[in-house]
């Protein structure tokens, strides 16, 4: 996916419909000069609906529209009829969008399934013709309810990629070329820090036509919980992934642990929730290390499953794949 066409924040104005009013009617036929009220209901306002769609992976279709208006629900008529609800609005959105009202931050919804649907506002309730007022002791009813007004606001919709597996490390420690390997995703690689500007999703086979999705994450960098380098805007993507791989390349001028730390550090410090995730550690690059380098390598780790891999030989590729299904499925 082009970094130009990868969109996960939006802010939008969104406005449902108002109801219709009620109509204030009285039966008139060549055989009825003065009937009574036969006021019909006005129409629902249409809704503005969020849809989940797995085949979306961007927010790209919203960030030009600034503007959602549901239509109006139509007044009621004479002989009873009820007036027609105005049309709802559906936003098709990503598998993983959240929306959030853009004054307050307050949470409102979040869609997670394939064809989940969420109402955000909520249009206004027709209003009831004087029909529905008639009684014994008001028997012709001159008045009718209007419709009730819509909602309206601006809203915030978010997107955080649902993946198995989310690829943590800082820039240059070889995610996009581990997805490029293990997956049929073709992420930008080149080495320069910042190569990947946009979250990549790669579908990873496993034994038995079993396969789990994994994300990369563009790099971190120390203090990007306070918005250094790419900062908060792709950390979010962390939070719906099932299991973290954390990778540090064996040429890395701290030591494994130190580099683990500060990763870890990171991750708390911007949402501790994701300290309770399961994690895997993958020592990267490991074609340019010795077997005796690595051998004293392996006492510097921390205590959670760790493998040495080269994406470059495929050194630990599939003992990595092991490790992951089986965190996977703990």
């Amino acid at each position: 996916m082009a970094s130009e066409n990868f969109v996960d924040y939006v802010k939008i104005f969104l406005h449902s419909g108002k109801g219709g009013a009620g109509s204030k009617h009285f039966l008139r036929t060549k055989l009825t000069a003065r009937g009574g009220p036969d006021g019909g209901n006005g129409g629902r306002g249409g809704h503005i609906i969020l849809k989940g769609n797995s085949q979306l992976w961007t927010l790209l279709h919203l960030k030009y529209k600034k503007h959602i208006l549901a239509r109006d629900g139509e007044k009621g008529q004479g002989q009873l009829r009820t007036g027609a609800d105005g049309n709802d609005i559906i936003i098709e959105v990503p598998l993983g969008t959240i929306v959030k009202d853009a004054e307050t931050g307050a949470f409102l919804s979040e869609i997670i399934r394939d064809g989940e649907e969420r109402t955000v506002m909520k249009g206004g309730r027709g209003g009831m013709g004087n029909s529905f007022f008639k009684s014994a002791t008001m028997q012709a009813p001159k008045f009718s309810q209007p419709g009730e007004p819509g909602e309206e606001g601006w809203c915030i919709l978010e997107l955080k990629m649902l993946a198995d597996v989310g690829l943590v490390g800082f820039p240059n420690a070889g995610k996009s070329t581990l997805l490029s390997v293990v997956s049929a995703a073709k992420p930008k690689i080149a080495d320069y820090p910042f190569t990947t500007l946009t979250p990549n999703l790669g579908i990873v086979a496993y034994h038995s036509n079993r396969s789990f999705i994994m994300a990369d994450i563009p790099g971190i960098i120390e203090g990007a919980h306070e918005g250094k380098g790419l900062g908060i805007r792709f950390l979010r993507h962390i939070e719906r992934n099932s299991v973290l791989l954390f990778m540090v390349p064996v040429d890395s001028n701290r030591s494994i642990l130190e580099e683990y730390t500060i990763l870890l550090n990171e991750l708390e410090k911007y949402s501790p929730e994701l300290l309770d995730k399961r994690r895997v550690l993958a020592v990267t690059k490991c074609d340019l290390a010795d077997k005796e380098l690595l051998d004293e390598m392996k006492h510097q780790l921390p205590a959670i499953p760790s493998v040495f891999i080269s994406s470059f030989s495929k050194m630990g590729i599939e003992k990595l794949k092991d490790v992951l299904w089986n965190a996977l499925n703990e």
